[in-house]
């Protein structure tokens, strides 16, 4: 008996020093309490969720600004089951992952404060959705952060998730001014370093 406790023991040890194993329990807190709330019909419809700045998330006493990302992670599984996004990409054999996000730090949200985070899709391309999420602190409404990503789907296409959604084509929404730029950043910044690549693959004959 206890060598079958110390064998349990060493195996979870193993597994917490090798994976983020409260990652993954938290996303399948996440998507389970998703399921039982109200489905989100319209795909540009904003979901919000809430949440409080705890000890692990600081550093000097605000939350440290990776924590940003892992909540919006969160967010994000919460949206694509609640829209239906998720339940599509796994019947149409998709996936997706992150191409690109840029976060704006506008106040930190300090040790115990509560925060509103609002996730939606904004618009769409070819090949990817982009989702704005905003932390809003419940103190007095001010916006602490911003952030945009690119959600790339891959193996099918925003299109063809849409219209298995809704069973029929959807007109995609004009980009809002910001987004756009950063669009046209993202998109500098690629040709910048694919000429960087061409130029290091020519250095290397």
């Amino acid at each position: 008996m206890e060598d079958t406790l110390l064998w349990i023991l060493g195996v979870l040890l193993l597994l917490f020093c090798s994976v983020d194993v409260w990652y993954y329990i938290r996303v399948v807190a996440v998507v389970v309490r998703a399921w039982f709330l109200s489905p989100v019909f319209d795909i540009t419809g904003e979901q919000t969720t809430g949440g409080r700045v705890v000890l692990h998330d600081v550093d000097f006493c605000h939350m440290n600004n990776a924590r940003y990302l892992r909540e919006c992670d969160f967010a994000r599984f919460s949206l694509y089951t609640r829209n239906g996004v998720l339940k599509a990409i796994r019947a149409l054999g998709a996936t997706m992952a992150v191409g690109a996000s840029t976060v704006r730090y506008r106040r930190p949200l300090c040790v115990g404060e509560a925060f509103e985070l609002r996730s939606r899709i904004v618009t769409w391309d070819d090949k990817s959705f982009y989702v704005e999420q905003r932390f809003v602190s419940c103190k007095d409404g001010m916006v602490s952060a911003v952030m945009f990503c690119k959600q790339n789907v891959l193996r099918s296409s925003p299109d063809k998730i849409l219209q298995f959604l809704c069973k029929r084509k959807v007109e995609v929404p004009e980009f809002p001014e910001d987004l756009q730029h950063w669009i046209n950043f993202i998109a500098a910044s690629s040709k910048a370093l694919r000429g960087e690549s061409q130029l290091d693959n020519k250095k290397n004959e």
